[in-house]
């Protein structure tokens, strides 16, 4: 039977928190690029109208505030062309109905922790936020549509051993609980091709 939406989520708090709804299949992934690309070849497998990345992120942007979403326009890590994803600002769109704040932009993925200040060298490249999965867990969508759902835990300045990470963190988690009705609005709409999303295209890497 086909699912709705494939939605992978690394970590196993940010899947408790998903409010799901009919028609969605969750896949635990792990953190880590290691982990993101077993899962996603094991979400090729999973037969789903769409695919869609949800989890937590490190803000790149100082506009970015924990709480706030980011909804990636396309996935960038080192050594690899950029992914384009299609639909983020419909997406960006609908979750700020849910009274959440909801940004579109380029989002990079590392294979590693990164400071502050390693964050800091990506601003000037437009970058919004970073994260540790999504841009290996994209070859999960396989021509699917594809988004990237991110809640910021911490600010661009901050570091993760800090402690108001765990008030962020909180904050975060509630944004995505918050967001979930907005990606079962997508994931519907692309089931019934309302969305006109296109398969998943690789950009020149910059």
């Amino acid at each position: 039977m086909t699912q709705a939406v494939l939605v992978l989520v690394p970590l196993r708090v940010e899947a408790a928190v998903l409010r799901t709804a009919p028609g969605w299949r969750v896949l635990r992934t792990g953190m880590g690029a290691a982990r993101s690309r077993k899962a996603a070849a094991r979400g090729l497998a999973v037969d789903a109208a769409a695919v869609v990345v949800v989890g937590v992120c490190a803000a790149v942007s100082p506009d970015l505030r924990p709480g706030d979403i980011v909804c990636a326009t396309e996935l960038r890590r080192e050594g690899t062309d950029a992914v384009e994803t299609d639909g983020s600002d419909l997406l960006a769109t609908a979750i700020g109905r849910q009274g959440l704040r909801a940004v579109a932009g380029p989002l990079v993925s590392t294979d590693h922790l990164t400071g502050p200040k390693g964050r800091g060298r990506l601003e000037h490249d437009g970058v919004l936020a970073l994260d540790m999965e999504s841009a290996w867990l994209a070859e999960a969508a396989g021509g699917r549509p594809f988004a990237v759902v991110r809640a910021v835990v911490e600010p661009a300045g901050r570091r993760l051993a800090d402690p108001r990470t765990v008030p962020a963190g909180i904050r975060a988690l509630a944004s995505l609980r918050r967001a979930c009705p907005a990606i079962a609005e997508w994931a519907a709409d692309v089931a019934s091709s309302r969305i006109p999303d296109e398969p998943v295209r690789e950009l020149a890497a910059r």
